[in-house]
């Protein structure tokens, strides 16, 4: 789609303008479908959700999760740069960039240079993008997509840094870091109108309210910060992502790239809150279902499960029975536990064996045909 690539290309110059170099910009080529490439790539990242967590969701539901479906299983090491434990941002950005970065850094490398992502890439390729998560949506997990930042917290930059991109379609809380900013007056939801998104939040309507006009970009605010629990009535998260699924698939003939969060697992493992853990993670689980009905009836999706950590060190003590869980926590920081990949669909047999979170980036770029014959399938 030429006019998107156009867009894509100014976007990465006004990248340029403000002082930032992208790292390996690659030349711009639009593969072919071929067997066994994928069109489409929903990549679902369950935030802090080891072994643990998804073992104490299954026993708390009867002994079954959506992640049981999936027959290409592996493990990935999450280590930054400068930690064996990693943090959301660090972990993020090496599965949108392929490079190991220090923690705290929002799509730059080790070096502080801004890395070109997998969702720009796939933008400037005139793929459909997506964005969706259950805390803010310039939170580090969806921020390392589609910003370029220094610190994890510099949530009003993460949220001008969406302007300079043309994303399909976002969904999350942070609304005051669009239209009541303190480090400026701009107001980044009526410049989102103005660059012709449709854009509405939870004041006006509910996500499943929202009438969707194809021709148009889309942004849909769930809280003004943080969206509450899924426990206290937060439901959006598996509706979302099959709206997401419909929209996209409209927007581009290339394909589209879509990353959902399911934020909230992590907090669980940091406030060691066991129901808490096992309650967003039956959330995520839906999600996941979600999107593996889509791929069953498209037939040409990838779907790629994972997490950028392990939270809490949750271990199911003895005591528990099926949905009476006991669980128990070692910190309530992160750990380095490797984390489980599940994968289904054209290219899955990929995601199997133990390897660098950096390899999930390039996996997902040889699956749909990004790579070329000269590019490392390694960083």
């Amino acid at each position: 789609m030429p006019i998107r690539t156009l867009l894509s290309a100014l976007s990465l110059l006004l990248l340029l303008e403000t002082g930032c170099r992208v790292q390996e910009t690659p030349e711009i080529s639009v593969p072919s479908q071929t067997p066994g490439r994928a069109k489409n790539i929903i990549l679902l990242i369950g935030d802090g959700m080891g072994l643990a967590q998804i073992s104490a969701a299954l026993y708390s539901n009867n002994n079954k999760l959506a992640l049981e479906q999936f027959t290409t299983i592996g493990l990935h090491k999450p280590n930054s740069a400068n930690d064996l434990i990693t943090d959301s941002a660090a972990g993020a950005t090496a599965f949108a960039c392929g490079q190991k970065t220090y923690n705290g850094a929002i799509g730059i490398n080790a070096d502080s240079v801004p890395c070109y992502t997998i969702l720009e890439e796939a933008e400037a390729r005139g793929y459909a993008t997506g964005l969706i998560a259950t805390s803010t949506i310039v939170h580090a997990t969806p921020a390392s997509f589609i910003a370029h930042q220094p610190i994890r917290i510099f949530y009003e930059e993460i949220a001008a840094d969406f302007l300079k991109t043309d994303i399909d379609l976002f969904i999350g809380g942070g609304k005051r870091y669009f239209d009541r900013r303190e480090k400026d007056s701009r107001n980044l939801y009526a410049e989102l109108q103005k660059k012709g998104y449709l854009v509405s939040d939870y004041s006006i309507e509910e996500l499943s309210e929202v009438s969707l006009n194809g021709r148009r970009n889309f942004a849909f605010f769930t809280a003004d910060k943080h969206p509450v629990p899924a426990e206290a009535g937060r439901d959006y998260l598996p509706y979302a992502v099959k709206m997401a699924c419909s929209f996209l698939s409209k927007r581009s003939e290339q394909g589209f790239f879509l990353m959902a969060e399911g934020s909230q697992i992590d907090w669980g493992g940091h406030s060691n809150d066991g129901q808490l853990t096992i309650g967003e993670t039956l959330d995520f689980d839906k999600a996941v279902a979600a999107a593996l009905d889509f791929a069953r009836k498209d037939g040409q999706t990838l779907v790629v499960v994972t997490a950028d950590h392990e939270s809490g060190g949750m271990a199911l003590n003895p005591g528990s029975e099926m949905n009476a869980i006991q669980a128990k926590f070692t910190t309530n920081g992160h750990t380095g536990t490797m984390v489980p990949v599940f994968a289904y669909g054209p290219s899955s047999k990929l995601f199997g064996g133990i390897y660098d979170n950096t390899e999930i980036y390039f996996k997902m770029k040889q699956a749909l045909g990004f790579l070329t014959e000269t590019t490392s399938a390694s960083p």
